[in-house]
């Protein structure tokens, strides 16, 4: 057992044999494919007013994204591990494959349910992209270089999330809605050749694993109910509806079936030594606890410039650019050091994440007085903070396995990510809301509570749309005018107890935030560092990388 475990800690790496310009292309593909998979994420957002409105789904347009997450989400796992026996090439042109056929069904969709099931076409694809982008780095490149090419990756990731919604607003208002998705086939087919003409087949060499074909099915019975729970519960549904629980609690069973299945059979899809590592532990942990903050970024921070500040969506999205560019910043920046300083990730993880603690601490302080640059120095903060991340825990699980597991380990960062970030914007959303209520209550005039209807002040205590909604904030005030100039000034202390309500809650769950990143930066302490090693330095074991 011993020399089981001694094995997962051998940085190995054997050269796929590429000349530089192979590499570079195969690099320039990989980024470009990822940039393809991220992008669809965020650039349906502006397109779903035009889409709810032709396809008649208002119903189900949550849909539309969270389907395309869900089906992602569920085969990343998968994909690794498959990977790890059968090779990168193929699988990676398959996925690249799928996900253009489900961009093109998605164009073509003549109703909301049509798109939906696109979408998680489109979600397979993407899913297995995002699993082997990560994985082929380290193909490619020997264990000291791979860091500053993760961040290049994960900043492309960034970049799209940044591009994403003003593209998909321009490309909407220029053509239409379905050119979000046919956007996609010019750039994705000179990929998919360049892949077939350079790419890497890495493999394990000898004898091939058997594909646990029911860990495969397990996993995703497991992902899918849970990940759907979380994303129904308090935004479609209350918690307490049997459809969210019965859908977590389904997930919870399958995933003591999965638990226990994998234990039992010779070669599991998830190797528990892997995961026993305390390297791939640690890290795979952090991964967890900053896709918590990370989503939550996402989305609470253009609520707070929103409903706090008074900023445009359009507003709004300009101040959530420097934020996303931090990210990039960060990742790139972290790559490159970790890099030229050797791998000592674990200090470098600890000042990153220590520099993200800050921002969350300071968005944490938000009120209704907060200023604008105050808010977006914070959030740049936070996200230069939160980029430093992205390579320093990818390189560190790549690190600590043999390259046999390097396609499950490496997804499975992306796994936990993704599923960090689901339930950190369920839990989130939740506790904003429970908080807002808490600040109504104690905020509201008392006059309110004597004068204002029922079914007003519900409305009123329940949510913020007054200040998000242009419509609801002239009904709330034409309601208050109603009883002339006492009404008028009631309402105006009425709209200054939701603002500071808003941002009492926002800044709660920056705070919740906060204590997961200082979790974060404590667990990195203990992470241990393996010396990254470089090309041609001796080596090896029993793993190899076949070429082409």
């Amino acid at each position: 057992m011993a020399e089981a475990k001694g094995a997962l800690l051998q940085p190995e790496w054997t050269d796929p044999g590429l000349t530089p310009r192979q590499i570079k292309l195969t690099l320039i593909g990989v980024m470009l494919a990822m940039f393809l998979a991220s992008l669809d994420q965020t650039i349906v957002a502006t397109a779903i007013p035009r889409i709810m409105a032709d396809l008649d789904g208002f119903d189900r347009v949550t849909w539309v994204s969270s389907t395309y997450i869900v089906a992602s989400t569920s085969v990343v796992l998968i994909t690794g591990a498959v990977s790890d026996v059968y090779g990168r090439k193929w699988l990676y042109v398959a996925g690249l494959a799928i996900f253009l056929l489900g961009s093109v069904l998605a164009a073509m969709s003549p109703s909301m349910n049509a798109l939906i099931v696109s979408r998680g076409v489109q979600g397979l694809g993407g899913g297995m992209i995002f699993a082997l982008s990560f994985v082929t780095i380290g193909d490619l490149f020997p264990p000291a270089e791979r860091a500053k090419y993760q961040g290049i990756i994960a900043a492309m990731f960034g970049i799209s999330s940044v591009l994403g919604p003003t593209l998909g607003g321009f490309i909407t208002d220029q053509l239409s809605w379905e050119w979000i998705f046919l956007v996609n086939i010019p750039l994705g087919i000179p990929v998919i050749f360049l892949f077939i003409r350079l790419f890497p087949n890495a493999k394990r060499d000898g004898p091939k694993r058997k594909i646990d074909v029911g860990g495969a099915v397990l996993i995703v019975a497991t992902i899918v109910p849970a990940l759907l729970g979380l994303s129904w519960g308090g935004n479609q549904y209350d918690w307490s509806d049997p459809l969210v629980l019965g859908s977590l609690v389904l997930g919870g069973i399958m995933l003591v079936v999965f638990a226990l299945y994998e234990t039992r059979i010779s070669e599991p899809i998830l190797p528990l030594a892997v995961f026993k590592n305390r390297i791939v532990g640690i890290a795979l942990f952090v991964t967890l606890l900053t896709g918590f903050a990370m989503f939550g970024a996402i989305f609470f921070v253009p609520l707070l410039f929103q409903g706090v500040l008074g900023a445009s969506p359009t507003a709004s999205g300009s101040f959530l650019t420097p934020m996303m560019l931090g990210i990039v910043a960060g990742a790139a920046i972290s790559g490159q050091v970790l890099s030229r300083t050797g791998g000592h990730y674990r200090i470098q993880g600890m000042t990153g994440l220590s520099i993200m603690v800050i921002g969350t601490f300071m968005l944490s302080r938000v009120s209704g007085d907060t200023t604008h640059v105050y808010a977006l120095a914070s959030a740049v903060i936070m996200g230069f903070g939160l980029g430093t991340s992205f390579p320093l825990y990818t390189i560190a699980i790549q690190n600590g396995v043999p390259q046999q597991y390097l396609g499950v380990a490496t997804s499975s960062a992306q796994f936990f990510r993704s599923v960090g970030g689901s339930i950190g914007l369920a839990v989130f959303g939740s506790y904003m809301v429970r908080q807002f209520r808490s600040g109504m209550q104690a905020n509201l005039p008392d006059e309110v509570f004597e004068t204002v209807p029922p079914q007003i002040l519900e409305v009123i205590t329940s949510n913020p749309n007054a200040l998000l909604n242009a419509e609801s904030s002239n009904t709330l005030k034409e309601a208050f005018a109603a009883s002339g100039e006492v009404g008028v000034a009631l309402g105006e202390q009425v709209f200054a107890a939701i603002r500071e309500s808003l941002a009492g809650s926002i800044g709660d769950v920056f705070f919740l935030s906060f204590i997961f990143v200082v979790v974060a930066v404590a667990a990195t302490a203990f992470i241990r560092e393996v010396p990254l090693r470089k090309r041609g330095s001796p080596g090896g074991g029993p793993t190899g990388v076949a070429k082409r």
